[in-house]
């Protein structure tokens, strides 16, 4: 029987059959293990039902993936959606550039979703703005608690596949509620099936918008490693920076210290965000130093 995992708990893997719209309980065979494939919340699976009164079953097969992300922890998705606070809590761009360097690197687009815009003042929304525009990213200004911005968020996600991610406290929940016309997180039919308590930690969840749009939630995060990588690919993880390489006096400019370097002019000029670049020069001394030990 063919299906999709919806959620991941403690080793059991929650399948949502295409058949019966059923969720059962799994277990990967252990073949999984001996290959170190871990089964992700997004993956489709075929499992052999064990127990039909229960309904428990094995996963027996895991079927080719489309991408993969390792951090949210997720399967064949078409799109992440990254969501901060315009204010209560304060956005972190510093953050939030990890996390489009992460995606970058895994070959997924992304979204940047501002919530909470009715905290803050026009000015604000503004140079929030000003800091992105030349990153590349879709960027999308909502109140989940007003609604504005519900109908392009909407328009964004139909019909596709969309891991959410973002810090606590920045309306993640309120916003699926939302989506989902629910004050429940779970659907009453997998809390059916979930016999554990409320504090019980998920990897991620999927659920069903409508018949070809799916959210993937995730936990929240307050840090993010950078990918492993050479301090000297860094520019290409920022487009607005790299638009201006090829003008560096010094072909293999680090655009940190070296002389007659087009990057720091533009950033003088105001043709880069300030912002931007403080967060690049951060990100190069980080990795840097990494390399040296």
């Amino acid at each position: 029987m063919r299906g999709r995992i919806i959620r991941g708990i403690g080793g059991f893997y929650y399948v949502k059959t295409d058949e019966t719209r059923e969720v059962y309980e799994c277990r990967p065979r252990g073949i999984f293990r001996k290959d170190l494939k871990k089964p992700l919340v997004g993956d489709v699976v075929d499992i052999e039902i064990t127990d039909i009164k229960d309904m428990e079953g094995s996963i027996v097969r895991i079927h080719d993936r489309r991408n993969s992300l390792v951090r949210p922890a997720a399967a064949n998705v078409d799109q992440a959606m990254v969501i901060f606070a315009l204010a209560s809590p304060e956005p972190l761009p510093g953050l939030l550039d990890r996390f489009l360097i992460r995606e970058r690197y895994e070959g997924i687009p992304v979204v940047i979703c501002i919530n909470k815009t009715d905290l803050a003042d026009e000015k604000k929304r503004e140079d929030f703005a000003g800091i992105y525009s030349g990153s590349g990213n879709k960027l999308l200004f909502i109140s989940a608690k007003t609604g504005a911005g519900e109908e392009e968020l909407k328009r964004c996600l139909e019909g596709k596949t969309t891991v959410l991610s973002g810090p606590s406290g920045v309306g993640k929940s309120t916003l699926i509620n939302t989506l989902t016309n629910t004050q429940l997180r779970q659907t009453g039919e997998l809390s059916r099936k979930l016999k554990r308590g409320k504090q019980t930690s998920t990897d991620a969840e999927l659920i069903q918008l409508n018949e070809n749009t799916f959210i993937i939630d995730t936990p929240g995060f307050s840090s993010l490693d950078i990918p492993d990588m050479d301090e000297n690919e860094l520019q290409d993880y920022y487009p607005e920076i790299n638009a201006f390489k090829g003008e560096c006096y010094f072909s293999a400019c680090s655009h940190i210290h070296e002389p007659k370097c087009a990057v720091r002019a533009a950033v003088l000029e105001k043709r880069i965000n300030e912002t931007r670049y403080a967060s690049y020069s951060g990100i190069y001394e980080e990795l840097s130093s990494r390399r040296k030990y």
